[in-house]
């Protein structure tokens, strides 16, 4: 018998997408700080200290502070938001990606009630679902994964929901297939996936690549989310157009430009 509750959900948009859950009397979603739209009449919101899940129900209050403390390595909060519908019928509640993508809802009693996911890219889930962190135990992975290093877990045997930048792709990988990704391309993956971190040989990638000294190796058998748009890549490229020299300076029209912008001296 499950133990999270059973939701109804719906995924509306393209580039910017929401995803609508519908509760019965007395069901619940939890959801990130951030992520809520909308809900209708009779949803009540309550913060709580953990995820509401059995496992941070469950045991002292030094238990639930460790359980919800561990989060704060992946860099949310102390706290999620619960929307219960306390009404009669059919309610729903809607929370909204925080940046162009996808959302990828995740059926958790069809992959052994687990998921690894980057530590930012969960967004809402059925009450039951744990969230928690995922540390890489290999040495490698520890000094140089950056991103991948900290990861959260998702378990239960009920839906979850992440979002993803850009364009989404699933890999099913067969036994010993391996595939090599950027760290931060990587969504989710499912916990029979052997995660490692390689490093790039040679001088002149290293010194003239333009990516990253570290790649993560995935070895199947197994089932992984990839994304195109990771929003650290996304960031730093804003930053470095909001702080940094025009491309097209060095040409006349680049310099041109800069005229009418105001931005010749």
């Amino acid at each position: 018998m499950s133990s999270n509750h059973d939701l109804d959900y719906f995924i509306h948009g393209e580039e910017m997408q929401l995803v609508e859950i519908e509760l019965d009397p007395q069901e619940t979603a939890i959801a990130e700080a951030g992520s809520f739209m909308y809900m209708d009449e009779g949803i009540q919101m309550e913060t709580i200290f953990g995820d509401g899940s059995q496992q941070s129900e469950t045991g002292g209050f030094m238990s639930k502070l460790w359980g919800a403390g561990k989060r704060l390595l992946t860099g949310e909060s102390l706290f999620m938001t619960a929307y219960t519908h306390h009404g009669t019928g059919k309610a729903r509640v809607a929370f909204a990606s925080p940046y162009p993508g996808k959302i990828i809802p995740i059926d958790l009693s069809e992959y052994g009630g687990k998921i690894i996911c980057q530590k930012d890219s969960f967004l809402c889930a059925a009450k039951g679902v744990a969230i928690g962190i995922e540390f890489q135990r290999k040495l490698g992975t520890g000094l140089f994964g950056g991103e991948g290093f900290i990861m959260q877990k998702l378990e239960g045997d009920g839906m979850a929901f992440c979002h993803a930048g850009g364009h989404i792709m699933k890999r099913i990988l067969k036994p010993g297939e391996v595939l090599r990704v950027d760290t931060g391309c990587i969504v989710a993956y499912t916990p029979t996936i052997d995660y490692d971190i390689q490093f790039i040989g040679g001088i002149k990638n290293t010194l003239f690549g333009g990516e990253g000294m570290f790649f993560a190796t995935l070895k199947g058998p197994g089932e992984v989310w990839l994304q195109t748009l990771p929003i650290s890549r996304l960031a730093s490229r804003i930053l470095s157009y909001g702080t940094g020299p025009r491309k097209e300076e060095g040409s006349i029209l680049g310099g041109l430009g800069n005229l009418l912008d105001g931005d010749g001296r």
